[in-house]
């Protein structure tokens, strides 16, 4: 019995994040031979696998919301409204693809989303023209992305890594970002912080992010019988982001609850997602010998 509940929640978990094509795009990524952009032992494998990132994920987008120019494209062009799911699902599959897939594959998904990009241009609500392929914004949505993954790892991970490993997950994330048109992305946690710092400038909470994250922590479009478990992730993604972040966009800070309450619960709810996600191992076949009890 509980091997059905993991195999129907685990399925319906995947369904979410990677969309009716899933199964067909994870055996192309998987099984097709051929050099990745990564190797096997590499840190950005380790990250982008884990449960954390469902925690890590949501923290970002709330981060990246405070670009103004980041958060004009977003509700101008990318439907996240619409179809959230579908954003969802097209993000997860760029993040495998380049994580996992063949360089030939990852450098078709590259091109695509330069292409998407290249394509988006407007002006914000104060008149203000942007690009989504301009570096200086690419680069902001490749910093909130890389920190809010990697602190999620570090506090939710199955097995957090060496401080040497997340300077080299940093990295990693740069050979990706660099193909997607970013100049000169951060190689070390140290950089990582000090570009971060230097956007502080630029940011603040516009009413389209404000309204975007009303939309993600409090009226998400899932099932109410869910919405207690997606409150619990997006109550640690909230506490995961800077704390110049939470002041921008009114996010109260409630320290005791925090260490009492929400780390304890996504401690808890990025393990069950593990279990789920993560196929049991084969039973073994009984022998004549051993009656497989050995």
């Amino acid at each position: 019995m509980l091997t059905g509940v993991r195999e129907q929640l685990g399925h319906a978990l995947f369904r979410r994040v990677a969309g009716p094509d899933g199964p067909a795009n994870r055996a192309r990524i998987h099984d097709t031979p051929g050099p990745r952009w990564f190797a096997p032992d590499r840190p950005i494998r380790t990250v982008h696998g884990d449960a954390s990132m469902f925690i890590g994920g949501l923290s970002a987008l709330l981060l990246q919301s405070l670009h103004p120019f980041a958060m004009a494209a977003v509700a101008g062009h990318s439907g996240f409204r619409g179809d959230p799911w579908g954003r969802l699902q097209r993000t997860s599959t760029f993040l495998a693809v380049t994580t996992y897939g063949t360089a030939d594959d990852a450098q078709r998904a590259v091109d695509h989303v330069r292409d998407i990009h290249d394509h988006i241009r407007g002006t914000t609500a104060e008149g203000v023209p942007y690009h989504a392929a301009d570096p200086h914004l690419l680069a902001w949505v490749h910093l909130a992305e890389t920190d809010s993954f990697l602190r999620a790892h570090e506090r939710y991970g199955a097995r957090p890594l060496e401080p040497a490993a997340y300077d080299a997950y940093v990295a990693d994330t740069a050979r990706v970002a660099e193909a997607l048109g970013v100049t000169d992305p951060p190689r070390d946690r140290h950089e990582l912080s000090e570009r971060l710092s230097a956007y502080l400038p630029e940011l603040r909470a516009t009413p389209e992010a404000r309204s975007a994250a009303r939309y993600l922590l409090l009226r998400p479009p899932l099932p109410l019988a869910v919405r207690p478990f997606y409150g619990g992730l997006a109550a640690n993604a909230v506490a995961l982001l800077p704390p110049w972040a939470r002041g921008m966009l009114h996010l109260p800070r409630l320290p005791v609850v925090e260490s009492v309450a929400v780390r304890p619960a996504g401690r808890v709810l990025t393990r069950t997602i593990r279990w789920a996600m993560t196929p049991p191992p084969p039973s073994r076949t009984p022998t004549a010998e051993g009656g497989g009890n050995s």
